[in-house]
């Protein structure tokens, strides 16, 4: 496996890995990432067994946080933003003490572990959002939006993130993930949500969905406007302590 992905042609065309690069990558994800991922990358780690949620495991090449259509594999900026700015309410702490180069070097370690990045059809260009609504900055009218997202959410939402979006909906205790553990639906009243805390971070999920989980993409079934809507709900229930606006 490692001899084709060091000589195969990259999936988009480019060059093919450098095998320098892919042994730095090594280096570093010994050092940093092997102790949760595992020496496989399959998530299971030394720590795994104490670790809730379980560490990704890269070998099915499914990653939940993209800028990508549903389906598809993430960009590198979108890993670079993972590793580097971490996922709150997980054991993926932000790892700003690495250097750029090795940044790069462990992204294209972490591609080695899958199959999927060989193929091209798994490839796509980040998707374009559209920036927050002018109304996001009157509080009148914010309110007004999160009382039409309230009821949007009671429709498209509730089922898994309960009525009052903490996570405990009627479908939430029998949904799993493409891994077969638990998915539980996140609680959206916490201060700091694993996607980002800003209203685009949100969007961005609502857009993309979240890969080999029950959560999918939005994008075919709400229009921008009641995607704004929801977020401005879900922003005005939030637990104190979370950013300003």
């Amino acid at each position: 496996m490692l001899g084709s992905l060091l000589h195969a042609e990259a999936a988009d065309g480019g060059v093919a890995l450098d095998f320098n690069l892919y042994m730095q990558g090594k280096y570093v994800y010994e050092r940093n990432c092997i102790v949760c991922h595992g020496p496989r990358g399959d998530g299971n780690g030394e720590l795994s067994p104490t670790l809730k949620p379980k560490p990704r495991s890269f070998r099915e090449g499914m990653f939940k946080f993209r800028t990508t259509p549903y389906g598809m594999l993430p960009t590198d900026a979108d890993l670079r933003r993972t590793i580097t700015h971490g996922l709150s309410g997980t054991a993926m702490g932000m790892f700003g003490h690495l250097q750029a180069d090795e940044v790069e070097a462990v992204i294209a370690y972490v591609k080695s572990f899958s199959r999927r990045w060989k193929k091209r059809e798994n490839h796509a260009d980040a998707l374009n959002f559209s920036p927050p609504p002018e109304w996001f900055k009157a509080a009148d009218t914010l309110k007004t939006h999160a009382q039409a997202g309230q009821k949007l959410f009671g429709v498209n939402c509730a089922a898994c993130h309960g009525e009052k979006a903490d996570g405990k909906g009627p479908a939430a205790v029998s949904l799993k993930d493409v891994w077969g553990a638990p998915a539980a639906p996140s609680d959206l009243r916490q201060a700091h949500l694993r996607c980002g805390d800003s209203p685009a971070d949100i969007f961005r999920v609502l857009a993309t969905g979240l890969n080999g989980t029950p959560m999918v993409s939005f994008e075919a079934t709400l229009n921008e406007e009641q995607r704004w809507d929801i977020i401005a709900y879900i922003l005005s229930i939030r637990l104190p302590s979370g950013p300003v606006l």
